[in-house]
């Protein structure tokens, strides 16, 4: 198979000529090289080929997940903008768009400028944009490019102030879109009651320079422990969304050909799709823009446990599967039941949990010998039990299960894989990510820009 991830018509030909350096994560480089050949050296992770600890991506999984986003959106009909800082890949990205990816989602002013250098020309900037140097270089690329279609969020009488004298000095000539931000109380940025969302919407409609797009919100805050009451919580605010928007649009404060109504995280977007559908018989289309990022990867802990429910709730086979794993190698076995690997905190995420201790596997091949064949045997599963427990910046502690003959059998040299729990906290760690195949032989590489 020799076709890459569909590009999304997004000007990635100059990573292909990127040169790669000697000490580039993962990578077994004693030369430079450029990063198109990769797909040429035809190394294999479970036969040792590359440096260790090495983050991959299966892309049967990030296929499967692709497609299975963009068929639930269709059926909802919402529109994805799926968060670009999970990963913050062009190549990803593209991927994305390719599968009908409406525009992306983005957190700050440099990640819009990383998108936008590579040809993504619709972004949703789901934050508040307030810095003076943020806002000049958002309204420069709407002021230079026309083609381009920029959103932002506000949730005060301040930051409506601050954009619209920004854009009148700006010159521009049409107005800065925004969407007014219903928060929670207690949680981060937005609007803590319908009423003073309304204020903001009702002060943006009026001002110079700017418009009113949308309304938006973020019910990923709404996740607990109780899982019957998260979901209770996220659709009453979804709800409260809905009700925003119509009471916006009887007050005629939109501007624009659609209203856009957007949510939707990487826990509760089916909830949020359903709460969105079939508002009608308003001023004009409601858009519902879900933005959930992390589904393209998914992973092994925390989102997989969640977007299992949404499967569950939807009736749904075949639900989103995990694709980012990373591999290290055991370098020491200093006790019985005890093993350290050659990964730690600059190599995977831990803001939720440890990574996931998954599989074992021995490369066959030894020191002085050339890569040939491929392994043989896909890696084997890890026994219950084995966890990593503890980690530093360059090493994890695997603890085995006393008794098992894990004990005795894991040598130094073997390999680990283990998947992780929050894939953004793992993407920012690595500059480049390689794509594997189902037998673990790298297909190519992705880059990432933070």
């Amino acid at each position: 198979m020799d076709r890459h991830l569909p590009d999304g018509g997004l000007a990635l030909a100059c990573l292909a000529e990127h040169m790669l350096q000697p000490g580039v994560k993962g990578l077994p480089l004693t030369e430079p090289m450029r990063q198109g050949a990769i797909p040429l050296q035809r190394w294999n992770v479970l036969r040792g080929d590359t440096s260790y600890p090495v983050a991959l991506l299966k892309e049967t999984a990030l296929l499967h997940n692709l497609d299975w986003m963009r068929r639930f959106c269709a059926r909802y009909g919402a529109v994805l903008a799926p968060h670009g800082k999970t990963t913050m890949s062009p190549q990803l990205f593209g991927a994305q768009l390719a599968n009908g990816a409406w525009g992306m989602t983005l957190a700050t002013a440099a990640q819009v400028q990383v998108a936008y250098r590579f040809g993504v020309r619709r972004v949703l900037l789901a934050n508040q944009l307030v810095a003076p140097a943020d806002i000049r270089a958002m309204l420069a690329l709407m002021k230079d490019d026309p083609g381009f279609e920029f959103y932002a969020l506000v949730d005060s009488g301040e930051g409506v102030q601050r954009l619209s004298r920004a854009a009148a000095a700006a010159g521009l000539e049409r107005p800065l879109p925004l969407l007014v931000e219903l928060g929670l109380a207690g949680k981060r940025a937005g609007c803590r009651s319908q009423a003073e969302a309304m204020a903001v919407a009702q002060e943006v409609a009026r001002v110079p320079g700017l418009q009113l797009a949308g309304i938006e919100g973020y019910e990923g805050l709404l996740h607990s422990h109780d899982r019957a009451g998260s979901v209770e919580a996220v659709r009453a605010f979804v709800a409260e969304l809905a009700a925003l928007v119509r009471q916006a649009d009887e007050q005629k404060l939109f501007g624009g050909d659609k209203i856009l109504l957007s949510a939707g995280g990487s826990a509760y977007f089916d909830l949020v799709a359903h709460g969105f559908a079939g508002m009608k018989n308003l001023s004009r289309p409601v858009l519902p823009v879900l933005r959930s990022g992390c589904y393209l990867t998914n992973d092994h802990g925390s989102y997989q446990d969640l977007t299992q429910d949404v499967t569950e709730r939807e009736h749904a086979s075949g639900g989103l599967q995990p694709a980012l794993e990373v591999w290290s190698m055991v370098t020491s076995r200093p006790e019985p039941t005890l093993a350290i690997l050659s990964m730690g905190k600059r190599d995977a995420s831990y803001d939720m949990e440890l990574p996931i201790a998954l599989y074992t596997h021995r490369p066959a091949q030894e020191l002085s010998a050339e890569p040939a064949t491929l392994p043989t045997a896909l890696p084997t599963d890890l026994p219950p039990g084995c966890r990593i427990e503890k980690m530093n910046d360059q090493h994890a502690y695997l603890r085995l299960p006393e008794g098992d003959a894990l004990c005795q059998e894991l040598k130094v040299g073997d390999l680990i894989g283990c998947g992780i729990s929050h894939p953004c906290t793992t993407f920012d760690k690595w500059p480049l990510l390689l794509v594997v195949d189902d037998a673990y032989t790298v297909r190519y590489a992705v880059n990432t820009f933070f």
